[in-house]
């Protein structure tokens, strides 16, 4: 059922029970309530100081000047802001309802930028031009149900490059466009798939470096001559399972750097010979992945990051010598978006910790000097109080290693600790050291041991571990939970009896998969915006990610492969599910429809399950705006509280 608000303004606000003379929180007209209790006001109250952090990250340099863009939130969402100085007033820009995270700045004069946003989390990101003047944004691409991104300057800087799906909605194409003469764009490369992206403009501005991305465990590099339309293989299209990320042409226009895990366990920052396409590699001696890299405007410098089991390392290479070294004084955490400024040898990184929300920094590589430029605030939390991680390993059903991050409850808290296991979602992610946030609310004033582990099929560990989870092995990934549940059982401070499961996107499903597969292992579980039947997800999902999601999953069209996702689907094993669960879902989600969301939680009913749902009609793939934020953990607090601690009986 669907609760109004009593002020247009407000999402939600506050009244009184006569009966029970008990203030609760009234959810906003957005949010569709299933199941869920009245939330009473003192969960808000208590855990407003570790719900008011906010966190930066890097948009775009000026051309010219040293100053930049940086997204963050000051009311309810992230927006476009403009600092000028290190530490210096972050100016807001663009006040809209709907978040915006990302800027490019024409690159002569720096007088207008391009920013992409979407309606309600859809996805259908729209390019828009701002102008600095008069602070007028213009919509320059189409308008319509379609995802336009990828923003590319050219050499002579006055066209850009950018990805839409516009031409029929799966298929992502390559157009071109002056930004302030929108009726110029123009088709460049009309392309079959959703995985296309553009990587660079070559030197005299006639061919583009373009990504074919198939899964998380391949991709292709191709040369598209912009006069003719016509596409040259750079790496062999017959080649499986090799992943080329970044490339970017050299100033010679000899050659390209690019990040591969060809002929390699893990992603090598490389270099390759336009002519003869053979590939050098430079970081061989690095046994972790290069995950990212930026190379300054001359050229001549190189920055790339190394994710060391979660951690990001930064490393300074030089173009003319071939040579590297760490980069020191950068604090050390997860590093976020990062870029050269265009005229000096100085780049922006944003970082995040633990105890620290994502700020961001500037090195300059010339003195090594490292400025802050942001400090975010974390609402009435001090550092002391923030919880960090140690990092655990181990042993699933096979004999391999799994290993994940494990924040223990305060030491004020005695006995045995419940145990929330959150898994990640990708399912070719990884959960990292990054800022904890609200999550130390669990720790530090429940007393409730937080893991999320990496199981198999997590990127960060090689290509090998990374695929140990595709197709017909689905469920394997499932098995390494249970054998973290086994090792909980052996930790003298972790209660094995309590235990909740919970996840985002696969990690959704991971914990659908759970609550199915090992329902005697766990007290309750939250699924967000998780699969339930891989067949209808397939079947649902936004067609530009369809192919992209079968490669991973398994090919619902064949008929063996759909009877196992059938088999295994935690729609159709709901039956199984035992014990109470919390479902919450965006409504425009277009990556996990809500379909998945009230297909299951409709089952649970009917079979006389325990189940919450929260929905919120102005979200997409997770919710990102703070009111309804906010509100999911009020109700995840109540329901730890009620099934986790067992705080009504």
């Amino acid at each position: 059922m669907k609760y109004g608000a009593l002020f247009l303004s407000a999402l939600f606000c506050v009244f009184t029970s006569h009966a029970q003379e008990v203030k609760t929180i009234v959810p906003g007209s957005n949010l569709v309530i299933d199941g869920i209790p009245n939330i009473p006001q003192s969960v808000a109250t208590n855990v407003k100081k570790y719900s008011e952090s906010r966190s930066a990250s890097f948009s775009g340099w000026h051309p010219v000047k040293n100053e930049m863009i940086i997204s963050t939130r000051f009311s309810n969402t992230s927006q476009l802001h403009y600092v000028k100085m290190p530490m210096g007033d972050r100016k807001q820009i663009t006040f809209f309802e709907e978040p915006v995270s990302s800027a490019v700045f024409e690159p002569i004069t720096g007088k207008y930028f391009i920013y992409s946003k979407d309606i309600g989390g859809n996805e259908f990101a729209q390019l828009f031009r701002y102008d600095i003047v008069d602070g007028a944004s213009t919509l320059i691409s189409d308008g319509g149900r379609s995802q336009n991104g990828g923003v590319n300057w050219n050499n002579k800087k006055d066209l850009i490059a950018y990805t839409s799906t516009k031409r029929n909605g799966g298929d992502r194409d390559i157009y071109q466009m002056n930004p302030l003469d929108p009726k110029s764009d123009k088709l460049l490369f009309e392309l079959k798939g959703g995985g296309w992206s553009i990587s660079d403009w070559s030197n005299d501005d006639k061919k583009l470096l373009i990504r074919e991305g198939i899964s998380a465990n391949e991709s292709h590099l191709w040369i598209g001559d912009i006069s003719t339309g016509k596409l040259e293989e750079l790496t062999d299209r017959k080649e499986v399972g090799v992943v080329y990320n970044g490339g970017e042409f050299t100033n010679d226009g000899k050659g390209i750097w690019l990040i591969t895990d060809k002929d390699n366990e893990f992603m090598r920052l490389a270099y390759m010979d336009l002519n003869s396409k053979k590939i050098t590699y430079y970081t061989s001696d690095i046994k972790w992945d290069v995950e990212g890299a930026t190379i300054s405007e001359d050229g001549k410098h190189l920055v790339f990051a190394v994710n060391e089991a979660g951690v990001s390392v930064m490393y300074h290479f030089l173009t003319d010598t071939r040579t590297y070294k760490k980069i020191a004084n950068i604090p050390v955490g997860v590093v976020g978006g990062y870029g050269f400024h265009p005229t000096t040898n100085k780049f922006a990184v944003a970082v995040s910790s633990a105890k620290t929300a994502s700020d961001i920094y500037v090195v300059d590589l010339t003195s090594g000097k490292v400025d802050r430029w942001t400090e975010s605030e974390i609402g009435g939390l001090v550092e002391s109080e923030l919880n960090s991680p140690s990092l655990i390993k181990w042993i699933s059903f096979d004999k391999k290693e799994i290993s994940g991050f494990y924040y223990k409850a305060a030491a004020k808290f005695e006995g045995k600790r419940p145990v929330i296991i959150n898994i990640h979602g990708g399912p070719e992610g990884q959960s990292r050291p990054g800022f904890f946030g609200s999550s130390n609310y669990y720790t530090n004033e429940l007393g409730v041991a937080i893991i999320y582990p990496n199981v198999r099929g997590s990127s960060g560990y090689g290509k090998t571990f990374l695929k140990l989870d595709n197709g017909m092995k689905r469920e394997e990934s499932v098995q390494d939970i249970g054998a973290l549940i086994e090792w909980i059982a052996k930790q003298p401070e972790l209660d094995a009896s309590r235990i909740m499961v919970m996840g985002g996107s696969y990690g959704g499903y991971m914990s659908l998969a759970v609550s199915t597969n090992y329902a005697d292992k766990i007290k309750c579980a939250i699924d967000v915006v998780g699969i339930s039947n891989f067949n209808t997800f397939l079947k649902n999902t936004e067609t530009y990610r369809r192919d992209l999601r079968r490669v991973e999953y398994g090919d619902e069209r064949v008929p063996e492969m759909a009877a196992f996702l059938e088999k295994i689907s935690p729609l159709n094993n709901a039956d199984k599910i035992k014990k109470p669960l919390f479902i919450i879902q965006g409504g425009n989600d277009p990556r996990v429809p809500r379909t998945e969301a009230t297909q299951m939680k409709e089952k649970v009913k009917s079979n006389g399950g325990v189940v919450w749902y929260l929905e919120a009609s102005d979200e997409g793939h997770g919710f990102k705006k703070k009111n309804n934020t906010d509100f999911q953990l009020y109700c995840m607090i109540t329901f730890v509280k009620q099934y986790l601690l067992e705080e009504n009986k």
